[in-house]
């Protein structure tokens, strides 16, 4: 009966989700629509989902709040860290220009089903774009790219001069929508108020998210601008990353911002340098990316406790002696300077901080 089953799985048609926007900063719903969709295909038993992909948008697009394009893959990157089937492409973020939503699909659903139909002269080559998910070619038959969106970009559709009706024709026919929408809202009516929807609603998959999460990325960028914390609604790696880089305005008064988690790995480094792809490596031997690199930015991490830090190497001792002891900041000037007056001064502060543990 297992083997049945095993075998109608491994019948069913495959599909690949992609999210586009702007993704400034990525929130866990971002991530959350992609499991959710996925739960909805595979508990009824109609598609395999092969992979989930996020593509952020140009730095061209020039929307308020829009952090730069390669900030932006960093943090991706940093987000979906513990997932195996979610992976960023930066395909849209290296072209010369914003790129419309069905250029992207069209960009990705051709590669996809060119890769698994090719001789396999990428894999010999040991270069495959970081996005492409594992093991398409154990099938022959081709993939659909679906986008995947909530409602309020559906929604969008009807906003004047926002959408072409050609570009949502197809979109809608050529690929199709997954909609991941809230509980009491009624995209259905929406779909039967468009005639182009209407048209192409068999290509619609409608989810309901009875789990509601209404925290978006306008309302994490309003909080830092503030000052007011969003510990708990960003992943704890994607915060520490907007903390370094001083992403929207933030405005932090706290010594753990600088802390790096300890034996964090990461699916792969994102470089500013980096060729959209990388070495197809069987045993996976990856490298440590660290929450503060940055392509844009090669600077020394910041620690911000009541003022801005000078062009130091900030270094934090955290082996205190028992509860209640305060953290230890030292600041060494960084070896650019290299002269014989700070290297006096570096053991004149150790000498005062072990006076200081002894009393």
């Amino acid at each position: 009966m297992s083997g049945f089953i095993e075998e109608k799985t491994c019948m069913l048609p495959r599909v690949a989700l992609i999210a586009c926007g702007c993704f400034s900063p990525p929130t866990p719903m971002h991530l959350r629509l992609f499991e959710i969709a996925r739960d909805y295909f595979e508990l009824r038993g109609t598609h395999k989902v092969v992979g989930g992909i996020i593509s952020p948008t140009h730095d061209s697009y020039g929307k308020k709040g829009l952090a730069p394009s390669m900030d932006r893959c960093a943090m991706i990157k940093l987000a979906v860290q513990t997932s195996n089937w979610i992976r960023l492409s930066d395909w849209e973020v290296h072209q010369p220009q914003w790129m419309r939503t069905q250029s992207v699909l069209q960009h990705h659903q051709n590669y996809l089903n060119n890769y698994i139909n090719s001789p396999g002269d990428e894999e010999q080559n040991g270069l495959l774009p970081g996005w492409l998910p594992l093991g398409l070619r154990e099938r022959r038959d081709p993939i659909s790219l679906k986008l995947l969106c909530g409602a309020d970009l559906l929604e969008s559709f009807a906003v004047p001069g926002l959408w072409a009706n050609e570009d949502i024709e197809e979109i809608v026919a050529n690929h199709g929508l997954v909609v991941i929408s809230r509980c009491g809202s009624n995209p259905e009516k929406f779909i039967f108020e468009s005639d182009i929807l209407t048209k192409y609603q068999r290509n619609i998959t409608l989810i309901t998210n009875w789990v509601p999460n209404e925290v978006s990325s306008s309302l994490v960028r309003r909080l830092l601008n503030r000052g007011e914390s969003v510990k708990y609604l960003l992943d704890e790696l994607v915060l520490s990353y907007i903390n370094r880089q001083g992403l929207y305005n933030v405005k932090s008064k706290y010594i753990t911002d600088a802390v790096r988690p300890n034996r964090l790995n990461f699916n792969r480094v994102y470089m500013d340098n980096n060729k959209n792809s990388v070495k197809l490596d069987n045993d996976q031997s990856e490298q440590l990316m660290d929450e503060s690199d940055s392509p844009l930015r090669q600077q020394t991490a910041r620690v911000f406790c009541c003022g801005e830090t000078t062009r130091a190497t900030t270094k934090l001792l955290l082996n205190r002696s028992g509860p209640g002891q305060a953290v230890q900041v030292i600041t060494v000037q960084a070896k650019d300077n290299g002269s014989n007056d700070a290297l006096e001064q570096t053991q004149a502060k150790k000498q005062k901080i072990a006076q200081v543990q002894q009393v």
